[in-house]
């Protein structure tokens, strides 16, 4: 699987150089040519972008607009790929190697094991990490694997509490709720006063993690090589989540499309609160029943009786490494573009994303936005995962198992139990329970 990329070009307008080495290969030497100009270079990239089509999408296209005003013949070929099928798809075509992107938005987890299997080009040495130090270190720690770097942060992010406050407004509440008893008090004080819902939870794993971490737990022990995701803390975690929904603070959720349904009803103003992320901003505060950014709250997860955190979260752009070596000036040139601080900062501006650049928080666009202000807090609390190659495989049992336990009211103990015995046959085989 070894490749190297040889002589990647000096690009005059991004000062890149350095060569590109894809996993379990070694660079070769350096060749240096002169700077490239950027209107002569061609090339034809395909980028799979597994951002929201509709929310996120449009803004990604025109920062795509912007990088062709300088680079006038590298076509991108832009495909938006859904989220929930991007990374078995990836590994399908990357493995065949045919039909996979040149450019792939990768969800973080997903970077150690594509890197695992050989099918991403290491950037060590490239000038797309010569400023690594201006990248946030969580985020740019997702991409390590095995002492290399195998993608550039695009954004970085968490889960938080999302309300109106006008609904809490109207139901008396002052302030957002810090802990799990107060955001049912809260969910119920809605209910009462004002007619709508107070709170809707997901039940899909990763909106779970709040409520493990809460109570201290969490999924695996690296270090001690041990699964841990059926810990009495899990299973404490996950009773207050299903309280929340069995005392009727929370809505019993949907088994269709519940994640839909939980956007629908919070931006009808049906629903006071929330956990999700800043990729849902722009969806919310632009729905025309909703009331705009000022009636939008955003706080950090509620805790528990250990801490209170939601997960580190995120999406990198990397290169497949199967690519054909012609294009690679060309691939460095569209990563260095879309992940530099301009272009960042246009996100943040556009969409309420938070940028993975320490530079891109000096600019006006970001330092001045109130919902980038507002999910600091946030962000700083958030929970480190684990960035292993088997990091990415750990929702598929987890979603099944919120399914069993919020909807079809399975033993919380009973269910993490299930989990952690797919996790020992079928994800990391070498842990012990």
């Amino acid at each position: 699987m070894s490749r190297t990329a040889k002589g990647v070009a000096v690009l005059a307008s991004t000062t890149l150089a350095l060569a590109l080495a894809a996993c379990g290969g070694d660079s070769q030497g350096e060749e240096e040519r002169p700077a490239a100009d950027p209107a002569a270079m061609k090339a034809e990239l395909t980028w799979w972008d597994t951002s929201d089509p509709k929310n996120e999408g449009p803004v990604f296209q025109e920062l795509i607009a912007r990088f062709n005003e300088t680079y006038p013949n590298i076509k991108i070929n832009y495909q938006s790929v859904p989220f929930g099928e991007a990374q078995n798809k990836f590994k399908t075509a990357a493995q065949a190697k045919t039909g996979a992107p040149d450019i792939l938005r990768a969800e973080v987890a997903w970077v150690p094991e594509f890197a695992s299997l050989g099918y991403l080009y290491a950037l060590d040495g490239s000038e797309l990490l010569a400023d690594e130090a201006d990248f946030l270190a969580t985020p740019l720690a997702s991409n390590k694997y095995d002492g290399k770097t195998y993608g550039v942060p695009q954004v970085t992010d968490t889960l938080s509490l999302m309300y109106n406050k006008e609904l809490l407004a109207e139901a008396g509440v002052a302030a957002a709720p810090t802990t799990w008893a107060e955001l049912k008090t809260v969910a119920q004080a809605v209910t009462q006063k004002t007619g709508a819902e107070g709170l809707y939870v997901n039940p899909a794993g990763y909106f779970l993690l709040p409520f493990m971490y809460g109570e201290g737990g969490d999924l695996v022990d690296v270090e001690a090589k041990k699964i841990t995701v059926g810990s009495d803390r899990n299973v404490a975690g996950l009773k207050i989540a299903k309280d929340l929904i069995d005392s009727g603070a929370a809505v019993k959720p949907s088994a269709n499309d519940s994640y839909g349904t939980m956007m629908t009803l919070f931006k009808e103003q049906q629903v006071a609160m929330i956990i999700n992320g800043p990729w849902e901003v722009n969806n919310v505060t632009q729905a025309p029943s909703f009331g705009g950014v000022e009636n939008l709250g955003i706080a950090p997860v509620p805790g528990g009786s250990a801490r209170a955190g939601g997960p580190v979260g995120g999406h990198n752009y990397t290169i497949w490494s199967g690519m054909p070596q012609e294009k690679v000036d060309a691939a460095v040139a569209f990563v260095a573009f879309m992940s530099s601080t301009e272009s960042q900062a246009f996100l943040s501006e556009k969409l309420g994303l938070l940028p993975t650049r320490k530079s891109a928080y000096d600019l006006d666009a970001v330092r001045n936005n109130p919902i980038v202000t507002a999910y600091q807090p946030a962000v700083e609390a958030a929970v480190g995962r684990p960035w292993i190659p088997e990091a990415g495989q750990f929702f598929e049992p987890l979603d099944q198992m919120a399914t069993e336990v919020l909807i079809q009211n399975r033993d919380p103990k009973a269910a993490l139990d299930a989990v952690a015995k797919r996790y020992q046959a079928e994800v990391v085989t070498s842990f012990g329970l």
